[in-house]
C-alpha cells in the first residue's frame, strides 16, 4: 500500500503541480523523497520560506494551477505567512502545507508550537489538516478552493511522524469550507434595465478595468465595448495589458505616476463602468469623481455608500455580462477623443528621460527597449513600481508580474524564478531597487544553482525613496530611517555566482543589458542613479473631483 507521502506527491502531480517550493524539514524529508521519485513533479530549495511562498503564488497565478510551498513548525510557518498572505489580496490559487504537532502535543507547551491553523485562518481562504486516511481528499478540496472564482490560499496542515504511515481503508469526516456565489436580489432582466437606463442618459462614461477581468480573460469584449461607445479606459496596475497603450481612447493607469494627469480625463465623467474591477488594488471612492457606478464582476462592490451614492452591480461571469452590454443601441459618448490623446501623449512625454541623464526613468525605459514584447518583467515594490506601472509598454496580461493587492517588498526576485521556471523558453528580467534587493538577495543563490536565465537590475539610489518622498511631503527628515548608503560602498564582481555588472551612466548601462541578455544564466546589473527623479512623477493627487 502506498504511504502517505507518496499519496501527497501523486495527488498533486495529478492537480497539475509542477514545482514544490520550501525549506526542508525533518518531518518534511518523507514528503520530499515522494516527490524526488514522483516523475514531473520536482521539490525547489529556496532560500527562505517567504521567497519560496513568493514563487508558490507566481506559479499559481501564471499556470492557473495551484502553486505550492510548504514550510516547518513555528518560525518556517510564519515566513511562509508573507507569501500565503500575498497569493489571498494578488488572487493567486496557492496551497502551503506546514508541519503541524500530533494531535497530542497540539495544545501542549513544545518547541516551535503555536496553533498554525489560527496564524493562517485570516490570510488565507481555508485552513485545515489531513490524516492518513483523507490525504487525497483534503488536497483536492484544497486545490479546489485555491481556484475558486476569486481564486487565494488554502493552508493545509501535516501532522509529524505520518508520512511512512500506509494508506487505510477508512476516511475521515472533513468540514469542507462552503463557497456560495454572489447573487443580486432583482432578476437579470430589471438589472439590464437599469443599467441601459443609466448608461444611454449619462454623456461621459469611464471604464475603469480591473484585476479580475485579467483573469476572466475578457481582454477583446473591454476593447469592443470602449470603441463601440467611445469610452476612455483606465486600468487597475495589475491589469496592465488589458488595453493597449497606442490605443486612443487608453488613458492611463490609476494611482501610479503622473495620476494627475490621468484624473483629468475622470474627474470630468458622468459615469463610472467598472469591468471585473478588484478593490483589494484601490477602492473605487479614492478616485472616483461623485457619480453613479455601474460594476460588472462576479461579487458585488465593496464601495462606502457615504460617497459613492448609486451603484448597480452586474454580477456573473463577464464574458457574458458583457456581450448583453454590447447589445445596448445609444449614440456615441461625448468625450473629446484627441483631447484624450493629447492629454495621455503629455503624460507620457514626461515619463521620456531627459537628455544625458541617468536617473530611473531611463534604466526602465532601455529595459523595456531591450526586453522583447514575449518578455515576463517581474518588479518589486517601492517608487520605480510607480513608474512601471505607467510607462511600462505591456501588450498582454501576465507579462508585468507586480504585488499590488499585498504589496510586500521583496517580491521581483522570487516572482522572476518563478516565471522562469513556468516559461523556459521566455526572456524574463526583474527589476528592483536596492531596499527590496536587500531582503531577497539570497535567492540569487537558487537563480545560480538552477542556472535561471533572468537578467535582474537593481536600481541603486541607496535610499527606500518612496518613503523617503513621503517624508519630504510632510517636512519630516528625508533621511532618517531610509538611508541605504552602506549597502554597496564597493562594487562586486558576483552574489552567490551571480555575475555582477555595475553601470554609473546611460552608455554602461545600455551595453551591461546587451551583454546581460546574451548570457546563459542569471546576472545582476546594478544601474546607480540619482532618485531625485522620482519626486516630480510620484504620489500625486488622483481623487475625481479634485480640482
Amino acid at each position: 500500500m502506498p504511504t502517505v507521502a507518496q499519496i501527497f506527491a501523486r495527488t498533486l502531480k495529478e492537480i497539475g503541480v509542477r514545482f514544490v517550493f520550501g525549506v526542508p524539514s525533518g518531518n518534511m524529508i518523507d514528503y520530499i523523497e515522494a516527490l524526488r521519485e514522483e516523475d514531473g513533479i520536482d521539490f525547489i530549495l529556496g532560500g527562505h520560506e517567504a521567497t519560496a511562498s513568493f514563487m508558490a503564488d507566481v506559479c499559481g497565478r501564471i499556470t492557473g494551477i495551484p502553486g505550492v510551498c510548504f514550510g516547518t513548525f513555528g518560525p518556517g510557518a510564519t515566513n511562509l505567512s508573507t507569501g500565503v498572505g500575498g497569493a489571498l489580496l494578488d488572487r493567486s490559487p496557492l496551497i502551503a502545507f506546514t508541519d503541524e504537532m500530533p494531535e497530542h502535543l497540539l495544545n501542549r507547551t513544545v518547541q516551535m508550537n503555536i496553533n498554525h491553523q489560527e496564524l493562517f485562518k485570516p490570510i488565507t481562504n481555508w485552513t485545515t489538516s489531513f490524516s492518513k486516511n483523507n490525504v487525497r481528499e483534503v488536497i483536492l478540496k484544497g486545490a479546489e478552493i485555491a481556484v475558486a472564482e476569486i481564486p487565494g490560499s488554502v493552508h493545509i496542515g501535516v501532522p509529524a511522524g505520518i508520512g511512512q504511515q500506509t494508506i487505510g481503508n477508512s476516511e475521515s469526516a472533513i468540514n469542507y469550507l462552503r463557497i456560495e456565489k454572489e447573487s443580486s436580489n432583482a432578476t437579470n432582466e430589471e438589472i439590464n434595465d437599469k443599467v441601459e437606463m443609466l448608461f444611454k442618459h449619462s454623456k461621459k462614461p469611464v471604464l475603469a478595468v480591473g484585476l479580475s477581468a485579467v483573469r476572466e480573460g475578457v481582454k477583446s469584449l473591454v476593447i469592443q465595448i470602449a470603441e463601440k461607445f467611445q469610452l476612455p479606459v483606465v486600468l487597475t496596475p495589475m491589469a496592465k495589458g488589458m488595453f493597449p497603450e497606442d490605443h486612443p481612447l487608453y488613458v492611463g493607469v490609476l494611482f501610479h505616476a503622473l495620476s494627475d494627469y490621468v484624473a483629468e480625463t475622470y474627474r470630468d465623467a458622468d459615469l463610472v463602468v467598472g469591468i471585473g474591477y478588484d478593490p483589494v488594488e484601490f477602492n473605487y471612492e479614492d478616485w472616483m469623481p461623485d457619480v453613479p457606478l455601474i460594476h460588472f464582476d462576479s461579487k458585488k462592490a465593496d464601495v462606502d455608500n457615504a460617497q459613492i451614492k448609486t451603484v448597480i452591480n452586474v454580477l456573473g461571469e463577464l464574458e457574458t455580462t458583457l456581450k448583453e452590454f454590447l447589445e445596448i443601441n445609444t449614440d456615441k459618448k461625448d468625450w473629446n477623443i484627441t483631447a484624450l490623446q493629447y492629454r495621455k501623449n503629455e503624460l507620457f512625454q514626461k515619463l521620456i528621460p531627459k537628455p544625458n541623464s541617468f536617473g530611473p526613468l531611463a534604466v526602465v525605459e532601455e529595459l523595456r527597449n531591450i526586453l522583447p514584447d514575449d518578455g515576463i518583467l517581474s518588479v518589486d515594490v517601492g517608487a520605480h513600481l510607480h513608474l512601471i506601472g505607467q510607462m511600462w509598454r505591456t501588450p498582454e496580461p501576465q507579462k508585468l508580474i507586480m504585488t499590488n493587492g499585498w504589496s510586500s517588498m521583496g517580491f521581483a526576485i522570487p516572482a522572476a524564478l518563478a516565471a522562469k521556471l513556468c516559461h523556459p523558453e521566455l526572456p524574463v528580467a526583474a527589476i528592483l531597487g536596492d531596499g527590496g534587493f536587500l531582503m531577497t538577495v539570497g535567492e540569487l543563490a537558487t537563480a545560480a544553482r538552477l542556472n535561471l536565465k533572468i537578467v535582474f537590475v537593481v536600481i541603486v539610489d541607496e535610499s527606500l525613496s518612496l518613503i523617503r518622498i513621503k517624508q519630504g511631503n510632510k517636512n519630516y527628515n528625508c533621511d532618517y530611517g531610509t538611508n541605504l548608503q552602506n549597502k554597496i560602498k564597493e562594487p562586486t564582481n558576483h552574489y552567490f555566482g551571480v555575475p555582477v555588472i555595475r553601470a554609473t551612466n546611460f552608455m554602461k548601462y545600455k551595453n551591461a543589458l546587451v551583454e546581460g541578455f546574451s548570457l546563459n544564466g542569471p546576472v545582476v546589473i546594478e544601474a546607480v542613479v540619482d532618485g531625485n527623479e522620482y519626486k516630480d512623477l510620484v504620489l500625486k493627487p488622483h481623487k475625481g473631483n479634485q480640482k
